[in-house]
C-alpha cells in the first residue's frame, strides 16, 4: 500500500474515511459478487431459462458464495492475526531470555542500513531502552511482520455487504420482471446494468492499487464480460444438447 494512499485513508476521522480502510475488501466483494453472479444470469440466459430460474440460481449463488467468501477471509485474516501474536510472544521471550543476542541482530539490521560506530551504537541503546520498541522494531525489520489494525471481523462483512449488494445488481431486472413482467430483452438490460457496476467496482479499485481510471474501469468490465460470455456460452450449449 503506497504512502500516498495511507495519507488518504487517515486524512480525517469521518465515517467515509473509516470505511475507507476496508475499501480493499469492499472492492475485493464487489468484483467477485457480480462477476460470479452475473456468470449465473448469462449461463441461464443461454440456456434460456425462465425469470423465476434465474433468480432461484442467482440468490443461491449470491448468498452461499458470498458466505463462503466472508468466511474465508475472516478466518485467513484471523490465523495472520495469531501468526503474528505468536512470533511477537517469542520476540518478547528472546528479548527477556537472551538479551545480548537481540541487541546484536538489531545492531547487525541497523548497521545494514549504513549506520557505523558511535551513532549505531546510539541507535542500538535507544531501540533496546524500551522493551515494546524493541519488539516492534524486531517484527518489522527481522521478521517483516506488521499487525493488522483492523477487525477480521469487519473485514469479512464489509467483504459479504460487498459481494451481496453488487452482486445483486444483475439479478435485479429478473426480480421486477416476476413481480410486474416487462416486454424486452432482460438479459440485455441486466448486462447493461451489471457494465455500470463494473465499471463503479473498477474505478473503486483504482483507488486501491493507484493505477490509471480507465484501465482499472476497462480491467474489470473485460473480466466480467468474459466470464458471462463463456457462461452463456456453456448455457447455450448445454441447452442444445439435453
Amino acid at each position: 500500500m503506497s504512502r500516498k494512499y495511507e495519507d488518504k485513508l487517515h486524512r480525517n476521522d469521518t465515517a467515509f474515511g473509516r470505511f475507507s480502510e476496508y475499501l480493499g475488501e469492499f472492492v475485493y466483494g464487489g468484483i467477485d459478487g457480480s462477476v460470479t453472479t452475473f456468470a449465473v444470469v448469462a449461463g441461464a440466459a443461454g440456456a434460456g431459462l425462465e425469470s423465476s430460474v434465474v433468480i432461484i440460481l442467482g440468490f443461491a449463488n449470491l448468498l452461499a458464495d458470498g458466505f463462503a467468501m466472508s468466511v474465508g477471509s475472516f478466518l485467513s485474516k484471523k490465523s495472520e492475526q495469531q501468526n503474528y501474536d505468536k512470533h511477537k510472544k517469542v520476540e518478547y521471550w528472546e528479548v527477556d531470555h537472551l538479551p545480548e543476542k537481540e541487541k546484536e541482530e538489531v545492531r547487525e539490521i541497523y548497521r545494514g542500513k549504513g549506520f557505523e560506530g558511535e551513532l549505531l551504537e546510539q541507535v542500538v541503546a535507544t531501540i533496546t531502552a524500551d522493551k515494546d520498541r524493541w519488539v516492534d522494531v524486531m517484527m518489522k525489520e527481522e521478521l517483516e511482520m506488521m499487525e493488522e489494525q483492523r477487525s477480521p471481523l469487519t473485514m469479512s462483512f464489509v467483504t459479504f455487504a460487498s459481494f451481496v449488494t453488487i452482486g445483486l445488481i444483475p439479478l435485479l431486472i429478473y426480480v421486477y420482471d416476476y413481480i410486474s413482467p416487462l416486454e424486452g430483452n432482460l438479459f440485455m438490460i441486466s448486462s447493461i446494468m451489471t457494465s455500470v457496476a463494473f465499471l463503479f467496482i473498477g474505478w473503486l479499485k483504482t483507488y486501491v492499487t493507484q493505477t490509471s481510471r480507465w484501465k482499472g474501469m476497462l480491467e474489470t468490465l473485460a473480466l466480467g464480460t468474459a466470464a458471462a460470455a463463456l457462461s452463456y456460452v456453456v448455457g447455450s450449449w448445454l441447452d442444445s444438447i439435453i
